[in-house]
């Protein structure tokens, strides 16, 4: 049984990943700079709360096409609260447990979350 998605849905997908695209290389650029000055998991956990803060504005605008609100911003945490959990766990795992380098662990980790990022996101954003 083939499901049909309404183009509504495509465009938010392919918008979202796009976003997801530019926050990725955000919260990546981030990441590598602070990783100069601070251990690998603070540097993760700024970059990560700075790029969130843009991902919401970048989403609420292209890919919602909806109006920022406060209730939205204060929100929005809750869509990165699993990706935060996966990736950071991924980070350590990779890292601490697997013994592999620590400049790119942050991208690895962070594939898994997507799916459950987008969902968390188009409800509270719509």
């Amino acid at each position: 049984m083939r499901t049909v998605m309404s183009r509504p849905m495509r465009r938010q997908i392919a918008t979202f990943a796009m976003v997801g695209v530019v926050n990725t290389g955000t919260y990546y650029g981030l990441y590598l700079l602070l990783l100069m000055r601070l251990p690998y998991l603070l540097a993760h956990v700024l970059a990560f709360l700075l790029s969130m803060a843009g991902s919401f504005f970048l989403n609420a605008r292209f890919t919602y096409r909806t109006r920022p609100t406060w209730r939205k911003f204060l929100l929005f945490p809750l869509t990165n609260a699993a990706n935060f959990v996966i990736t950071t766990a991924g980070v350590y795992v990779i890292v601490d447990v697997l013994h592999a380098g620590n400049r790119f662990a942050p991208l690895l980790a962070s594939a898994a979350a997507i799916p459950v990022t987008f969902a968390v996101s188009r409800w509270i954003m719509l």
